[in-house]
């Protein structure tokens, strides 16, 4: 029998122009090349569709077309000779510009509108900032100064904003108030990868589509709740910008509090994006802010220095390339949150990320208060282990679910059974940069998946207490966890402190 709850017919981005500034970099050949071949390969790139790259390189249209041609090869698993990347780079143009000069800008303009013409796409278009975020407020000053961000005649103009969107409170603010001026909010889409991950867009749906789940979502039955993202890799050749960011700024403001937002928000009136949104904002305004006693008793920060993952020596942070050999900045943070609202008062939140750790694995863990013991005082179970709901991220997409169950035997004991979903034993595996659903999202104008102003601010208020205590108290203890650990020996203390423990 065919599935009666999902006859609805997926249709085409709408037609437009791509124009994607900082075109030769890396983010557009392993990301969004690879993200419009897996689109197109599900007819999700519009017909009337063009894409033109603008970066520094001196190079001529059929130079470029002839690299992002190898790209596709390289990145996206293209065959040698396919349908998709002729389509492509039919329709690829570039231009060679400074992008903080206007006569460039005045050549995209001149560029575009014959573009518009040769392809039909209806003065739409999407302009993807995939440069340093030193530019993104230049690039829409340009934009604005060149007459390519007024919408006209039912014509879009939408821009894509990379993270970090601002380092810290003030800056996030002030670039708000910049691009503000020249752009309205419907125009803006901040972009946060993490939450083109499946599992990821699967909370709100596991949450409000089961009947079983939302009665229990709450303070009465949850213990506690946490979110990890852990990874293997150290800096890799990112040390010159991560060093002055860290894990902090990196991690905490965009993705996991993204995270934590979609675990906890109330059930929209609709999906309508900002319906979506208003709710993640209320959480975001309702977490507790930190006084700087607070910081130093439930933030934690590390740095990690040589160790062993899968068997391999790795070096220290601070022996990375384009790091300070003394460098104050952490790899590592741990924090407990708590949220000020009617369902979840009283419930700790505990959150960690880390780089050069043991294990890769991006998870939110959810633990459900214990059951009474009185019913088996009078029986061999010494304990009674909580349930356990895991949302997997990555690696390996799925839900897992711990219950207990009686051991066979003439006795009671009581052991612990895991029920695991995984994505690809149910649904396949398809290749995916995480993209995908985001590009397109942005082809039909659906901004649910991406920040709004005030939700940047409200995750900038969140951690700038810690930014600020951290930057008065420089760490005397760095590196202070060994690489292939789960991290610093005080991260555990943070947890331990409530008799709980880090889950895995």
């Amino acid at each position: 029998m065919a599935d009666e709850t999902n006859t609805e017919q997926v249709r085409p981005g709408d037609p437009c122009v791509m124009v994607i500034f900082g075109a030769s970099g890396d983010l557009t050949k392993r990301k969004l090349l690879p993200t419009l071949y897996n689109l197109a390969k599900k007819d999700l790139v519009p017909n009337d569709f063009a894409l033109v790259g603008f970066a520094m390189d001196q190079l001529t249209d059929d130079q470029v077309r002839e690299r992002f041609r190898k790209d596709l090869v390289e990145f996206a698993g293209a065959p040698e000779h396919c349908k998709f990347c002729d389509w492509l780079v039919e329709r690829l143009y570039y231009i060679s510009g400074d992008l903080r000069d206007g006569a460039a800008f005045a050549r995209l303009k001149s560029l575009l509108a014959d573009v518009d013409k040769k392809h039909a796409t209806r003065g739409n278009y999407l302009y993807y900032l995939a440069t340093t975020p030193t530019l993104f407020g230049v690039v829409v000053e340009q934009l604005g100064k060149a007459g390519l961000a007024e919408e006209m005649d039912g014509s879009w103009r939408r821009v894509v904003i990379e993270k970090p969107f601002g380092r810290d409170l003030e800056s996030a603010r002030a670039l708000n108030h910049e691009i503000r001026t020249v752009l309205n909010e419907k125009q803006i889409y901040r972009i946060d990868h993490y939450l083109g991950k499946e599992t990821v867009q699967n909370i709100l749906v596991f949450r409000f589509s089961n009947g079983i789940f939302e009665p229990i979502w709450n303070r009465r039955y949850i213990d506690h709740v946490q979110i990890t993202v852990a990874e293997t890799l150290g800096v890799e050749q990112r040390g010159g910008y991560y060093d002055h960011a860290g894990a902090l700024r990196d991690m905490v403001p965009n993705h996991i509090l993204q995270l934590v937002t979609l675990t906890t928000m109330e059930p929209p009136i609709s999906f309508q994006a900002d319906a979506v949104r208003d709710e993640q904002a209320k959480i975001l305004n309702a977490i507790q802010p930190m006084a700087p006693e607070d910081v130093l008793t439930r933030a934690v920060r590390g740095q990690y220095g040589d160790g062993t993952i899968e068997g391999e020596q790795v070096p220290a942070y601070r022996t990375e390339p384009n790091v300070a050999k003394d460098s104050h900045t952490e790899t590592f943070v741990a924090v407990k949150l708590s949220i000020d609202n009617w369902r979840w008062a009283d419930v700790p939140f505990y959150i960690r990320t880390g780089k050069r750790l043991g294990k890769r694995a991006t998870e939110i863990a959810i633990q459900f208060r214990r059951a009474p013991f009185i019913l088996f005082r009078d029986t061999p179970v010494e304990k009674l282990n909580p349930n356990l709901l895991v949302l997997h991220i990555q690696p390996d997409e799925g839900i897992s679910l711990r219950f207990g169950a009686k051991e066979p035997g003439p006795v009671v004991r009581i052991g612990s059974v895991d029920m695991n979903f995984r994505y690809v034993d149910y649904f396949g595996s398809e290749p995916s940069t995480g993209y995908e659903r985001l590009l397109y999202d942005c082809m039909i104008g659906d901004a649910t998946l991406f920040q709004r102003a005030d939700m940047i601010e409200a995750g900038w208020t969140v951690v700038q207490p810690i930014l600020d205590v951290w930057s008065a108290l420089p760490p005397r203890n760095f590196p202070n966890y060994k690489a292939g650990s789960m991290g610093p020996k005080e991260a555990d203390e943070l947890i331990e402190r409530d008799r709980r423990k880090w889950h895995g």
